[in-house]
Parts: structure tokens; sequence; C-alpha cells
């Protein structure tokens, strides 16, 4: 059994959108698995893991590698959380159970070392943007889902390419404010909740944001994606931080 730090840790991390095109972000994922997360008492995954997920039938070497990453980890004792982000909702208990990893609901209310707090991916939050709050009503039902998953496995890498082009097309004529939460969504959830915490990811825009909530002053974590270096929340007894690494130079 590997000894955990002598303070306990948890470790959230979101948005990696892990892609072959992109050894990059694996490498330093990689690298993160097995020089930080193997100290931490949990590692909370808050979606968009992979760029894309066209289902658990996929055995491509890649995604298979990242399995075996995630279950080494959970083998040291290091438990491991993932929440459906808008890019890898498909994501089902079977590469889950071969990752190690336990699927929590879109949002969740956890306690860590006397804290309460809501985590969650953070694409809710983001009501402004209503053509996007449209295709995840749709893409989230149950016919839906079931459709895409009929489809062979060519089928569904063409749509979820065609998919990432014009998600890329619509976001760069979004507004900033569009593709940000909504302030009051966060207070209702907080609200709803009775908590004072909010960690999330999806904005790609790192930051602790501080608000009034339940008639107090609370916080929203941004967690940072890693588009261009690594990016964690470290959170400790004693407060949290976010940390961010460099990508490893290549030759």
């Amino acid at each position: 059994m590997i000894s955990k730090a002598n303070e306990p840790v948890t470790y959230f991390i979101a948005d990696l959108h892990l892609a072959q095109n992109r050894p990059d972000i694996t490498a330093c994922f990689l690298s993160f698995l097995k020089s930080n997360a193997p100290e931490a008492e949990a590692l909370y995954i808050l979606g968009d893991l992979f760029e894309s997920w066209i289902g658990d039938d996929d055995n491509s070497p890649f995604v298979i590698e990242i399995a075996r990453a995630l279950a080494e980890l959970s083998q040291k004792n290091t438990k491991i959380y993932f929440i459906h982000g808008n890019r890898d909702f498909l994501l089902g208990k079977k590469y889950a159970n071969k990752s190690g990893m336990a699927i929590l609901p879109e949002v969740e209310q956890i306690e860590l070392y006397g804290q309460k707090m809501v985590i969650m991916h953070g694409d809710t939050l983001c009501t402004r943007d209503i053509n996007y709050q449209k295709f995840r009503k749709k893409s989230r039902s149950w016919w839906w889902q079931a459709i895409m998953k009929s489809l062979p496995l060519f089928v569904r890498r063409n749509i979820a390419e065609n998919y990432r082009k014009k998600s890329a097309m619509a976001t760069s004529v979004k507004s900033q404010e569009i593709m940000d939460v909504t302030p009051q969504e966060v207070v209702n959830c907080l609200e709803q909740y009775h908590s004072q915490l909010l960690i999330h990811g999806h904005t790609h825009r790192p930051a602790v944001h501080r608000l009034t909530a339940n008639g107090q002053e609370a916080q929203r974590v941004v967690l940072g994606d890693w588009y261009e270096q690594g990016a964690w929340l470290k959170f400790t007894p004693k407060g949290y931080e976010l940390l961010n690494q460099p990508f490893e130079q290549s030759d």
C-alpha cells in the first residue's frame, strides 16, 4: 500500500479534453497520476476528461492506456470519482469500472475535512447559452442516447468529430458573457444545497469568486483546463489552492 501524505489531501481536476492528437496533455496527466495523485485520499474528475466519448465499446489503445493509468491509481488506495462533462457524458459504468472510477450524479454534495461543498461540471450554470442548453436537454434523454449507442462505432466517431467542429465554430462567435455562468444560477445552486462552496469546471476560467448565498459569504472555485498546462485544485484541512504544471518540452 502506498503511504499517503502526512496531511490529508484531495485533488479536483476538470476539462483535460484528452485526445490522441494532444500527446502533451496526455503526458502531463499520466505524470500527475504517478507523481501527485497517489498522495491523495481522493481524486475528483469533474467532467470533460476526454475531448469526446463515443461509447464504452471503444477499445482503442489510447482509451485503454488512460483506463489502466487510472486503475493503477485506484489500486494505490486513492479513490477516484467522476462526474460527466459536456464532452464525455456517454461514458458509462463499463469504462468506469475498468478505470477504477465511481460515477457521481451531475450535481453532488460532499463534505471534506469538515467543510460541505457542491461539485459539478458546470455547464448547467451557463443558462444564457440557450442553444447549448437545448442540445444538452436532448442529448441527455434516454431515447437520444439509445439511438447513438446503437450506431456503429465508426459512425459515432464521425458524428463526434462533426460535433467538435460545429461546437468550435459556435463558440468562436458567442460572447464571453453567454458562455460564462449565470450568477443567479450559482446562488440558486448554493442555496438549494445549503452550501457556501461550489467547485466546478467547464468555463476554463480558473479563479476563486466570492459572492453571497444563504445570507453569508460564499466561494465559487473554477478549475482550470489542460489545454496549455496541467491544472488542479489541492484541498486540505488547512484550505485549498489552484495549482498548475507546465507541459514538458519535447526535444
